[in-house]
């Protein structure tokens, strides 16, 4: 099966066209939530029940439509495929259609022909998005009912793109660039999100007050920025436990202090480079002593076996005192056919920039805050299939707030 790297290309035309222009965005909400919580629908391969996307919904538009779209912290952009339709796939809604909104309005840039603002977003997994951004309102709803209302959100609006074996109308951009969901709702939301995802279970999203990650078990990490992706999660791994055996970064090409690994809720499997890689798996390999099987690719680690119960306990060691130990759900995978395989790959280096990767099978039953003020990435072990109880904020302050910045195109 095809692995999801979707990890976003940075061709991304807002480094390719030029800066002639200045965008000032304003985004209002009206007495606008502390905070907020959203289911996400977990959308699994057919091949294996553990792989997949999360996607919310949200609504475009006046009169709002509404969308199904892939949250990637990977990426930055906010898109869904819009008329007229150059080329583009099936999916299970409607194609919103801009011109039957009334709050639609391309943006303008100064260096191109027609003054439209172009992109062009290529994933690792190949699937890719090509059009032109516009400001639109966009509502979300939250599991209480209540909606949060951004109106002039920088969106893009995709006439060609294509997704590998899927059929989700967008996705919803959550990193650190200008254009992402959570750089536009700014002051509103206090610059915090978070999210739990469930392999089985419904998995939820937070926002603002709701998204504060603490209490028993809670272990945070520094967020680092490079100088070379300023829009990405780095945390710094430290090393990786095998069982007792604890692989150290440190002497090799991988280690860092200021970030070596992306944490991405996009991508589905862990990536590390292969020389570092290749440590762990042979720590994995000395105690696993079933039969080794080739599975699609020599990249994977993999065994004959029906059972989880041969397989070693891995632990991410992040900076800060950071220790993950994670479950066997959370490193291993039932390939089905009588094979199970390590969600650890050691291959070639991303398309990308050739970045580690933590996936987000990885992440699987950790609640999973980000703080962009404080810098930090918090993980609490949680049953996310679980209604959790999030705290409120009730003295946060319920008046109109404006968030202003500028893009640079």
């Amino acid at each position: 099966m095809p692995f999801a790297t979707r990890m976003m290309s940075m061709a991304l035309s807002l480094q390719i066209i030029t800066a002639l222009l200045f965008v000032t965005v304003v985004t209002v909400s009206s007495s606008p939530p502390a905070g907020f919580t959203m289911d996400l629908i977990h959308r699994r391969s057919n091949s294996s029940s553990s792989t997949g996307e999360y996607l919310m919904k949200l609504q475009i538009g006046t009169p709002p439509v509404e969308i199904e779209a892939v949250i990637d912290t990977g990426s930055s952009v906010i898109w869904t495929q819009c008329l007229p339709c150059l080329n583009c796939y099936e999916q299970r809604n409607p194609i919103f259609n801009p011109s039957k909104s009334s709050t639609y309005q391309d943006l303008r840039c100064n260096n191109t022909p027609d003054h439209s603002c172009v992109y062009d977003i290529v994933y690792a997994d190949h699937t890719y998005s090509i059009g032109s951004f516009a400001t639109e309102t966009v509502t979300i709803k939250s599991t209480s009912g209540q909606s949060y209302v951004m109106p002039k959100t920088i969106v893009g609006c995709s006439h060609n793109s294509s997704v590998r074996g899927r059929s989700y109308p967008g996705i919803v951009g959550l990193n650190l660039g200008p254009v992402s969901l959570v750089s536009q709702m700014g002051k509103d939301m206090q610059r915090a999100i978070s999210y739990c995802f469930s392999p089985e279970g419904t998995s939820k999203i937070h926002f603002g007050s709701n998204a504060i990650v603490s209490g028993e078990g809670t272990v945070s990490t520094p967020m680092f920025m490079k100088k070379e992706n300023n829009v990405s999660y780095y945390l710094n791994l430290d090393a990786v436990s095998v069982e007792e055996t604890r692989i150290e970064t440190l002497g090799t090409p991988f280690h860092a202090v200021d970030g070596n690994i992306i944490i991405d809720s996009g991508t589905t499997l862990t990536f590390l480079p292969a020389s570092y890689c290749s440590l762990v798996r042979k720590a994995v390999e000395k105690v696993v002593t079933a039969e080794r099987v080739t599975y699609q690719d020599d990249y994977s680690l993999c065994y004959v076996t029906d059972t989880m119960d041969i397989f070693p306990v891995i632990t991410m060691h992040f900076s800060g005192g950071a220790d993950l130990v994670l479950g066997k759900n959370n490193t291993y995978m039932d390939y089905g056919e009588g094979a199970i395989c390590l969600n650890i790959i050691c291959g070639p280096p991303s398309p990308t920039f050739g970045e580690a990767i933590f996936g987000n099978i990885a992440q699987n039953n950790f609640l999973v805050g980000y703080d962009l003020s404080s810098r930090l990435v918090s993980f609490k072990p949680t049953d996310c299939g679980v209604t959790q109880d999030i705290p409120i904020d009730d003295n946060s302050s319920s008046a109109a707030s404006l968030f202003q910045f500028n893009i640079k195109f």
